[in-house]
């Protein structure tokens, strides 16, 4: 796993929820290749044709709220988020991404030192923020050992695979 990440900044405001990060009516939907198509469609339709591969999702507090749906934070990691910073997340919606494998990041105030097309660089471990587009220089609350294991193994499962096969030899 990279723990230095680049990408444009793609910058949303408060609490937004699940049903905007990935629409209601693409629930039936099964095949990650289809639930990409669908990421961020309710906060923006265009969203799709100008994320790339590696971007990073900005936001301000409460991102993820709403339900518990999975396919929320499995959108974001099928299109391609490198990571998401944000004030504050969903407890849920946390949970979630870091159990699928997808970054997550708390940095209170990014969304006042942001703006949508900045370049950002971020190192996961160190918890900082560089904003390249304006020289600024943020931090993030630091994650446990547990959940950038979690992230190192792929997710929560390949983690737990990991450690059946080493205890089970």
């Amino acid at each position: 796993m990279k723990t230095t990440l680049e990408g444009n900044a793609f910058k949303f405001g408060k609490n937004l929820d699940t049903d905007q990060i990935y629409p209601g009516q693409y629930l039936e939907l099964t095949r990650v290749e289809d639930i990409k198509q669908h990421a961020l469609e309710g906060a923006d339709p265009n969203f799709g044709k100008k994320f790339k591969l590696g971007d990073i999702i900005v936001a301000g507090t409460n991102f993820g709220c709403g339900s518990s749906r999975e396919q929320a934070a499995i959108s974001l990691k099928a299109v391609g988020t490198s990571v998401v910073l944000a004030e504050s997340f969903a407890r849920i919606f946390f949970r979630n991404a870091i159990n699928l494998g997808l970054p997550l990041l708390i940095s209170p105030g990014i969304t006042d030192h942001v703006s949508s097309g900045d370049t950002l660089k971020v190192d996961l471990k160190k918890g900082v923020i560089h904003n390249k587009s304006t020289g600024t220089e943020l931090k993030a609350q630091p994650m446990s050992d547990y959940v950038f294991e979690i992230l190192e193994s792929g997710g929560i499962k390949p983690l737990v695979k990991k450690q059946l096969a080493q205890n089970n030899p």
